[in-house]
């Protein structure tokens, strides 16, 4: 019990500590408030395990509902105070601090600010029947021009931009973002690319994407992979002192064989992901690295992959299509691969030592979709006395239902949060990141397996980089993509309800 209780003290420190940082500058409403309100399912539940006894879990539907009654208290006690900037001067610095990544002044660098005797030309760049400009103000790296929006925000972002490269040619990137009070405006701040560039851009480009390093990187991650995918598959290795038999037995080409399903798996996973992003950044003419893979020789074999952007995102409809082509390509090749994992893993009985990572007595019910996969491939040889001892091809495929899920997880610069960021807006992002953090966290009260996940994620900043037009929304069809996305999410992460299970016979 001891543990419950130094869980709950730095659960309470650290829903304080995010509350704070998060949403004390944009609501009135104190912070102890809103922390008492997101700790009140922790409190019910360690109440209720001091009066029954950790056997005894609270029913699902009371749980539920205090959860849901919550989430739904916090949001309108964050909305009735929400705070109205009444000086440009505090929301322009947050803003700033949002579009920082973008603004990269350099040496180097050749653009000029807006002087005194161009705002003349500047404030010609905005018709009044487009968008009516009251103020303009003057940084040290960026122009912010406020005013009232008079069209479509697609129509009147592309109209300025026309008219601003009209008048000032590629010295500027234009960016269009909504305040906290609402009412959008306008950022010109310098293009750095545009003044770095040279006449040779195949050689740029060559330069950026690095393919040499790319394929020693995937040579290296498949080595590492492979040698991890040996002990997977039950392949004894001798000590690490006797270097000449490691070595032996690692170049043998029967043990290598046993390790390849694995690694060729995993790393077919993580590729795919990362091309669904370098693709489609490619499609929107976004200049980005090619997918680099991160070698260990332990763990997983590989941290994962990753591709770098180098230029501004356009639209929240590119951010959007980039940041779920990822999870989507990924998840795609992730199913035929688990399945056929699945079918040839073995069932055996289930035990206390069974758990969501053991691969070697692994209860599929620890998950919805894992469940529905299991029984799918493995028929009536799975009961609900069963559990799974993984084929080395469906630890890979379990893994990248984790990866799938960790991405989707609706928060800062993760895939979730950008998908959610481009289907509600920054602010509304932000929200939705504080309460899936806090869902993660209380999760982890009863999955364990959540804690280090749970505690990743509280450190991991809300805040999103913008879009250069981060006004206009997306249109149904990406909608209802998101929220396939979410949904995904919610049935991999959450165990199969009884009910369920009962009827599937596990």
């Amino acid at each position: 019990m001891e543990f419950w209780f130094l869980f709950l003290l730095l659960l309470g420190l650290a829903t304080y500590l995010m509350v704070q940082h998060s949403v004390a500058q944009i609501t009135r409403t104190p912070v102890w408030l809103l922390w008492l309100v997101l700790m009140t399912p922790a409190l019910l539940l360690i109440g209720w395990m001091l009066m029954y006894g950790a056997k005894q879990p609270p029913p699902l539907a009371l749980f539920m509902s205090c959860l849901f009654i919550c989430i739904l208290f916090y949001w309108i006690l964050f909305q009735w105070g929400r705070r109205v900037p009444r000086d440009t001067q505090t929301e322009t610095q947050a803003q700033a601090s949002e579009s920082q990544p973008i603004i990269q002044p350099s040496a180097e660098t050749i653009v000029r600010p807006i002087e005194p005797r161009e705002e003349t030309q500047l404030r010609n760049c905005f018709p009044w029947s487009v968008y009516y400009v009251q103020n303009i103000e003057y940084r040290p790296q960026a122009v912010i021009c406020r005013g009232q929006l008079r069209t479509k925000a697609s129509n009147a972002y592309q109209q300025i931009k026309t008219n601003i490269e009209a008048q000032f040619g590629d010295r500027f990137l234009l960016i269009f973002q909504e305040g906290f009070n609402g009412k959008p405006f306008f950022v010109l701040v310098p293009n750095t690319q545009a003044a770095k560039q040279t006449d040779t851009p195949q050689r740029d480009q060559q330069q950026l994407t690095r393919p040499g390093l790319a394929l020693l990187l995937l040579l290296a991650t498949l080595v590492t992979t492979t040698l991890v995918g040996v002990e997977i598959a039950g392949v004894s290795l001798p000590r690490t002192s006797e270097i000449g038999s490691v070595l032996k037995t690692l170049f043998d080409p029967d043990v290598l064989l046993k390790g390849l399903p694995y690694a060729l798996g995993l790393m077919a996973i993580l590729g795919t992901h990362e091309l669904g992003h370098y693709l489609t950044a490619r499609f929107y003419n976004i200049r980005s690295t090619l997918p680099y893979f991160i070698p260990v020789p332990f763990f997983l074999g590989t941290f994962g992959a990753f591709i770098q952007m180098r230029s501004p995102i356009p639209n929240r409809k590119a951010l959007f299509d980039i940041s779920i082509a990822g999870p989507l390509a990924g998840f795609i090749i992730t199913l035929p691969i688990l399945i056929w994992g699945l079918a040839h893993s073995d069932v055996v009985a289930l035990t206390e030592k069974t758990r969501l990572l053991n691969p070697d007595a692994l209860n599929p019910k620890y998950s919805i979709l894992l469940a529905l996969l299991s029984k799918l491939a493995l028929g009536s040889q799975l009961t609900a006395k069963s559990a799974l001892d993984l084929h080395p091809v469906a630890v890979a495929g379990f893994l990248g239902l984790v990866v799938t899920a960790l991405n989707l997880m609706p928060v800062g610069q993760l895939d979730g949060g950008h998908i959610v960021h481009a289907m509600f807006g920054q602010r509304t992002a932000i929200v939705i990141g504080q309460i899936a953090r806090v869902l993660l966290l209380l999760l982890s009260l009863v999955r364990e397996e959540f804690l280090l996940w749970a505690i990743i994620l509280l450190f991991m900043p809300l805040i999103d980089e913008p879009a250069l037009n981060d006004v206009t929304e997306l249109d149904n069809k990406r909608d209802v993509w998101g929220l396939f996305a979410m949904a995904l999410l919610v049935v991999i992460i959450l165990p199969l309800p009884q009910a369920i299970a009962n009827f599937l016979q596990i």
